[in-house]
């Protein structure tokens, strides 16, 4: 037996000892643990011995469903249910099964948002479902960072694994206002940005995808942007810098994002289906369907802040 099996066999031995189970007598008893607190020691040794037996599996963009499911979710769902308290509208609107494009704002100086939009779809679609995360290069870039994004089912924003992807049937989430909707002052809340030249709307027509405007009020409250220091943000070879009522005043206290109420609402989609391909090439057709996105998220987001009671209880 190798050194990776005995370690493997040892924690299956300690997840069954703590979890307490019945021995021959049927004498096991879980209560005499906190509520909840053997079912999580046990799963995070199942999580130990299926690492080192190498039972589990990685997609070709990286992606690891079990660590996205032992780590990731459990580490992001106090914010989504606790902190920001995230109300999700129109789940109906996102298909059972097969794939769609789906087109969100992006705001909030730190992209907060990317990562509550994913535990929205798993948690509250039918199927619990995964969406696949487009982002930036820096990201990937970024040490830990980028190696806990590919496994979170996270990859580049680039033609070739958009389209990839919704050819085998995934939820791909894109944010076309980049950077630019990301890092834009706090005076242009819940303004959105250019949507770049279309990128996306070519991946969707190319596979015949629907595209799904996802609409995000709260992510815009949470570290609001007030100036730029940009010979820093050079420095460090970041896109800005931000300086907000907390942040770098308070130091580490003020990366904690305030506790805003957060709405996140997917609208109709827009069928590309039955489209011929070739639009995906005509840049006039690739103008009209992007601005048609962004005008039904625009319109959406107004909608919603009309009928905000107030930045942090709703």
């Amino acid at each position: 037996m190798t050194e990776r099996d005995e370690a493997a066999t040892a924690a299956e031995t300690l997840a069954e000892v703590i979890a307490l189970r019945p021995g021959a007598d049927g004498a096991g008893d879980t209560a005499a643990l906190p509520d909840g607190l053997a079912e999580r020691v046990t799963g995070a040794l199942e999580f130990v011995r299926r690492r080192l037996s190498g039972d589990y599996t990685i997609d070709d963009f990286g992606f690891d469903p079990d660590f996205n499911e032992t780590v990731v979710l459990p580490l992001l769902r106090p914010l989504f249910d606790s902190w920001f308290r995230v109300d999700v509208r129109g789940v109906e609107n996102l298909p059972v099964d097969g794939p769609a494009l789906l087109v969100a704002n992006h705001a909030g100086t730190v992209p907060v948002d990317g990562l509550m939009l994913s535990v929205a779809v798993r948690d509250h679609h039918p199927r619990a479902r995964v969406t696949r995360m487009l982002a930036a290069d820096l990201v990937f870039d970024t040490p830990v960072l980028g190696t806990v994004s590919r496994k979170a089912g996270h990859t580049l924003a680039c033609h070739a694994d958009a389209e990839a992807l919704l050819g085998d049937g995934a939820l791909v989430t894109v944010f076309p206002e980049g950077f630019k909707g990301v890092g834009k002052p706090f005076s242009e809340r819940y303004k959105l940005q250019r949507f770049g030249r279309g990128g996306f709307v070519a991946a969707a027509l190319r596979t015949g995808t629907p595209i799904v405007p996802v609409s995000i009020v709260g992510s815009e409250e949470i570290y609001p942007k007030i100036a730029d220091i940009a010979p820093l943000a050079r420095l460090l070879g970041l896109p800005y810098f931000p300086v907000t009522p907390t942040f770098p005043l308070l130091g580490p206290l003020g990366a904690v994002p305030l506790p805003s109420k957060w709405q996140i609402e997917f609208g109709t989609p827009i069928p590309t289906a039955g489209r011929p391909a070739s639009e995906a090439d005509d840049p006039m057709v690739l103008f009209e369907v992007t601005d048609q996105v962004r005008d039904r998220i625009q319109q959406s987001l107004y909608r919603m802040l009309a009928a905000r009671r107030s930045v942090f209880f709703g």
